[in-house]
Order: C-alpha cells, then structure tokens, then sequence
C-alpha cells in the first residue's frame, strides 16, 4: 500500500495531538526551573540561625596549612586507649610458689629467630620441705614448666639421697640454661631446647659434709649415679650423658623436649672405675744401696755341637791328609772328584690313548 505523508496525517489524526503535547510538556518544565529559585528565596527566611558569639568567648586557633592536609584520626574507642598491661600469670605461675621455689617471673623473650618463649621464670634456689634452700649456682632462666620439674625432682628424689648418704644436699651445680643456639652448639644445627628456655646442664650436687657427687666422674660410686639415672629418665623427657653423642661427657642434659606418642630419650653409661695402672719405668736405685760390681768380660767360645748333631758335623768337615813327599819330586795335582749323578726320575709309561671311532 502506497501513501505519502499527508495522507498518513489525515489517516492517523492523533499524530497532530502528539505534537501538541510534546509542546506543552516542555513549557511546563520551563515554569518549574523558574519557579524554583523564587520558592528557595521566600522559605530562606524561615531557617533558623545561630546565635552570635559571645565577646568573652576564647579565640579558636586556626589550623595550619601542615595540619590542614593531614587528615583527621579517627577516635579510639576507650578500651584501645587504655595502656595494655601485663598479661595475668599462668597456672603453672600461679602454683610455683615461694614455698617451692625461688624463682621470679622474667618477661617472654621472643628472637632472633625461634629463640625464648613464654611464662619464663628464673630460677634461684629450690625450698626443701623442712625450709633449707638449695641454690643454683649460678641461677638459670627457663620456662616455667621446666623450673616446677626440676624443683620437684631436688625435693623428692636428691634430697632423700643425700640423707640416705648420711648429709643433706646445698647446692646444685648448674652448667648452662638459657642460651639462644644450636644442638651442641653445631653452626646452622637445629635449634637446641637450650634456645626454647627449656632445659638444663647438671654437673654435679654438693653436700653438707663438704663432699660432692660428680655425676659424670667415674670415682663417684656407681650405686649413687645409678639412683640418680633412674630418678632423672623418670621425669624428663631427654637424659644426655657419656656415651650419648660425645658433646655430654662432662655434663647431664634435661629438657622436657615434646616428642611424638610421649617418647623418652635416656643416653648415659654409667661407667666403673678405671683399674689401676702399672708404672711404665722401674723404681730408683735406693740411695743406700750397696755399689755394683763390674762384670769381667768372658772369652767367647765358639758353640758346641749338640750329640745329635756330631755326626753331621763330621762328616761335612773332611780332615786333610799330608802326605810326605822326598825332596825335588814334584807335587801330584789334586785329585778332582766328580760329584754324584742325580738319578733321573723314571716317567710313568702312559697307555696309548684310544681310538676314537
């Protein structure tokens, strides 16, 4: 179908009404931007305002340029503002009393590296049931767990000891605690529980009676280290002795190192004394020993033929036979005796080989 479009508007009337439309839509948008600015102006006077500043009131300090670019910080809450205090002791703190040990707290040492730990005490002294203190000398840092183990080991196993040895123990030699470094002191070895706070080197203990019990010595008696063995692999995790890897000859090692299924490891040869040893040069001659006599030199024979061996003996030494010969007659040359002929051996007469056919 074919139309141009005039007919189309005399076809389709609302075509005329559409346009008129769009024409008073638009001049009624026009009567609203400009109605707008009149409204704001007539309710402005009914905002209310501030009062005036007060002549008395203190001047407000301007903020600098510096300030002005810094942006402002939020405000903590209360809580956040309080300065952190320490944090509430432990329950192992809280058991390890004066009554047991002296041993005040020292703070967490943390680094370098995996080195310190947390709830460290220092050990001083170990209080014994009937009030007498045991020092450690010199004191050594460790945690807190480590410091309560060793405390109930001197009460309840060296103490009895030494009484059963008729004294009373007053001192413990301590070798080393604390220190920040490798397995046996080996440069880039895994770290040692020394380096965790958490064990201690033991020489020795030391008695009223002024006598000492060596635990390493092999003069110390072997029932007293024996005991001392047994009561140690009971109640730490790690026992290092002689025999264990060469480092420990000198010294016991304890830790409470944490092992896979509650494993121990308990390494010292308990070893007897050495026997005495024989002087390697004889005594001195006394100084009122009588003087040595000279021995005269005796004339060397020559050796003797045994019985057996005279007859061999002659017949290997043919004695020569002079023979007198008169004057001018010349002497016969010597006779050259011809030495015997070996017999030759005879060879076996093999059969003839057979004919194969």
């Amino acid at each position: 179908m074919k139309f141009s479009a005039g007919k189309a508007v005399r076809k389709w009337a609302f075509w005329r009404w559409g346009r008129g439309q769009s024409g008073a839509a638009a001049m009624l948008a026009v009567l609203l931007l400009a109605a707008t600015p009149a409204q704001a102006y007539l309710t402005a006077g009914r905002v209310p305002l501030p009062m005036p500043r007060p002549a008395e009131a203190p001047e407000v300090e301007q903020p600098t340029p510096a300030d002005a670019d810094k942006p402002a910080e939020p405000e903590k809450p209360a809580a956040e503002q309080r300065p952190a205090g320490p944090p509430p002791p432990s329950a192992c703190r809280l058991a390890l009393t004066d009554a047991i040990a002296i041993a005040p707290s020292v703070p967490d040492i943390k680094g370098p590296g995996a080195c310190g730990g947390p709830d460290l005490v220092h050990l001083e002294a170990v209080i014994l049931a009937d009030k007498t203190r045991v020092p450690l000398k010199p004191g050594g840092t460790m945690r807190c767990a480590m410091a309560t183990a060793v405390a109930d080991w001197i009460r309840t196993d060296m103490a009895p000891l030494a009484a059963s040895l008729g004294t009373r123990l007053v001192e413990l030699d301590n070798f080393d605690s604390f220190d920040c470094r490798g397995r046996n002191r080996v440069a880039g070895a895994k770290l040692s529980e020394h380096g965790r706070a958490n064990a201690l080197d033991i020489r020795g203990l030391k008695f009223g009676n002024g006598q000492s019990l060596a635990l390493t010595e092999r003069d110390t008696p072997r029932a007293s280290r024996e005991q001392v063995l047994r009561s140690m692999c009971t109640r730490f995790s790690t026992v290092l002795g002689p025999g264990s890897d060469g480092y420990h000859e000198d010294h016991i090692h304890i830790d409470l190192a944490e092992r896979r299924g509650n494993y121990k490891l308990c390494q010292w040869d308990v070893w007897d004394p050495l026997p005495p040893i024989a002087p390697l040069l004889p005594a001195e001659r006394p100084a009122d020993a009588p003087p040595r006599e000279s021995a005269e030199p005796v004339a060397q024979t020559p050796p003797q033929p045994t019985p057996a061996e005279q007859p061999a003996a002659a017949a290997a030494v043919e004695p020569e036979v002079e023979v007198e010969q008169e004057a001018g007659e010349p002497r016969p040359a010597p006779v050259k005796r011809k030495a015997k002929a070996k017999p030759r051996k005879r060879r076996a007469e093999h059969p003839p080989f057979p004919i194969f056919r």
